[in-house]
């Protein structure tokens, strides 16, 4: 036990030098152009030092919104910003799906186009009809992964209650900070984790693990050559599937944000009481007059 503490607080001093280390040295892991530094920047983005550097800010974040309210309430309306920005901006994703599937159906029932020429600016690219086809997954998983946590925000997530709703304010507060300090918060760091070197495992070669030690990838850097993943599932179709590992970590990203900002608004709410309860949120509305309608949309 002691020595599980001694550990802990170790890790937590060292997440203060990393960040310092890290901001002071952007070199040793930003120059892409040196083999080693991109292995850095693969290793350290999804480490135990990058875990305790954010675990550090967070608990100085806390600390700072326990003294000064307000800077709390501006990290709550931060966070909540980005994701209804993103969420609302990846939306009109879905618009764009639309549009190209009646434009392949259009086009190839009708005119038999086998392939697609664009060119914005003078600057064109043709594609088969079958990479169009595939490609509106990209749109679908655009919608999907960039909308989560401005669906939270909203309020337009599935709840399963059992035993939520009779609770007092204060008692659904402790309830939500509960699910997002043990539930939410480690789940996304846990799919982080496993997610980043998914990503890179199809993007570089040799192949690397979250296994691996900060000394064997840097054995590997010697070798190491980008190998970005283009395959499709068929001879012409979409080629670009490393899109998709990107959105995946987008997703846990805002969802992380997102758990954070839940985690502070509850804990204000808490304290402040009933009437604080919605304080600041900006969700979106149908217009006056539609109020028995929101929610249902």
């Amino acid at each position: 036990m002691l020595n599980g503490l001694i550990w802990l607080f170790t890790e937590m001093g060292l997440g203060f030098y990393n960040i310092a280390y890290a901001v002071t040295h952007p070199g040793l892991w930003l120059n892409w152009a040196d083999k080693e530094s991109l292995i850095r920047f693969v290793y350290y983005g999804g480490s135990k030092e990058l875990f305790f550097a954010f675990l550090d800010i967070f608990l100085v974040f806390t600390v700072l919104g326990l003294i000064f309210r307000q800077f709390m309430w501006g990290v709550v309306r931060t966070l909540e910003t980005i994701a209804n920005f993103v969420g609302r901006t990846a939306a009109w994703a879905g618009l764009i799906m639309v549009g190209q599937q009646i434009i392949v159906i259009f086009l190839q029932s009708i005119f038999r186009l086998g392939e697609i020429s664009i060119s914005p600016l003078g600057l064109g690219f043709t594609y088969s009809m079958t990479w169009y086809s595939e490609g509106m997954k990209l749109w679908n998983a655009i919608v999907v992964a960039l909308c989560v946590a401005y669906a939270f925000v909203q309020g337009a997530h599935v709840r399963v209650d059992l035993i939520y709703a009779p609770l007092s304010h204060r008692g659904k507060k402790l309830v939500d900070m509960f699910g997002a300090l043990f539930f939410m918060i480690p789940v996304a760091t846990l799919m982080w984790m496993y997610s980043w070197f998914f990503l890179w495992r199809h993007l570089i070669t040799p192949k690397v693990s979250a296994s691996d030690k900060l000394e064997l990838m840097l054995r590997k850097a010697k070798i190491v050559k980008w190998n970005v993943e283009t395959v499709s599932f068929s001879p012409d179709g979409f080629n670009a599937y490393f899109l998709f590992k990107i959105l995946i970590l987008s997703f846990i990203a805002l969802v992380f944000l997102q758990a954070v900002s839940f985690f502070y608004r509850s804990f204000l709410e808490f304290v402040e009481g009933e009437e604080s309860n919605n304080k600041y949120l900006d969700r979106d509305t149908l217009g006056e007059g539609e109020e028995a309608f929101e929610g249902t949309h």
